[in-house]
Formats: structure tokens, C-alpha cells, sequence
């Protein structure tokens, strides 16, 4: 089989179209009530490492109906006008995942560089269990 574009190749395009958020300025933006963080990473990821304090969980199979306001399943978060920082655990799916609703015209956008694992080794807070785990 032979493919027109590798993983590497889609991560390294969304990279040069997309805003990457150090570690240490993303931190840095945990307490601002205008960005919300938004966890991509599957529900078994959330469960045995936690996620940023506040984040909201947007699974990412599902962004982009979330994202689109025509969609049966958007979510009003997403037409908030606040700025999506979005962050997965090593950075490859957010870059993806940032390109993609930015090229939906949802904006202003960013990613996380190096994940939630580089926040993590930041000192960043960590945690927050997913809501549905919540007693």
C-alpha cells in the first residue's frame, strides 16, 4: 500500500498552519476565563492520567460535529467566542485536531506544545478525573 501522505506529513503541515502554545505559556493561561482547554484524548486516557482543571473533554472522533453549530450534536461551548487551546498527550492529535477547526473557521485556536505529558513535567495542574466520574 501506498499512501499520498504520511501521519508525520499531516502532523508537520497542521504544525506550519496552526499556533503551537509553549508548555510553560499554556500554564500560564490555565486561570484566564476567556481560553477554554479542551481535552481530546479518549475517556480510558482521561480515566487512568486525569486532565487539566476545568478542561472540557471533547473526544476526538467527534470535534468537528461539536464544533459546527449545523451539527445535531454541537455543543454551545464551542460558540462561546472564547480561545480553544486544545491539547491531547503528546501533541500529534491536537495539532490535527487545531487544523481541523480552524479550517472550520472556528477561531482563535491553539494547541498545547508536547501535550498534556510535557504539561504534566511542567508542573502544570493535573488531575480532574473526567465529570461523569465525579462522585
Amino acid at each position: 500500500m501506498t499512501l499520498i501522505k504520511t501521519h508525520r506529513q499531516l502532523i508537520d503541515e497542521a504544525m506550519a498552519a496552526i499556533e503551537t502554545i509553549p508548555t510553560a505559556q499554556a500554564i500560564a493561561l490555565h486561570d484566564d476565563a476567556q481560553v477554554v482547554f479542551v481535552d481530546l484524548r479518549d475517556v480510558r486516557e482521561l480515566e487512568r492520567e486525569g486532565m487539566i482543571p476545568g478542561a472540557f473533554h471533547a473526544p476526538r472522533g467527534m470535534l468537528e460535529f461539536w464544533v459546527d453549530p449545523t451539527s445535531p450534536y454541537f455543543k454551545e461551548v464551542f460558540g462561546s467566542g472564547r480561545r480553544f487551546v486544545f491539547y491531547c498527550q503528546s501533541g500529534w492529535r491536537s495539532a490535527l485536531a487545531t487544523r481541523a477547526v480552524q479550517d472550520m473557521g472556528l477561531t482563535p485556536v491553539a494547541h498545547v506544545e508536547g501535550g498534556y505529558k510535557a504539561w504534566k513535567e511542567a508542573g502544570g495542574p493535573t488531575g480532574e478525573k473526567p465529570a461523569h466520574k465525579k462522585s
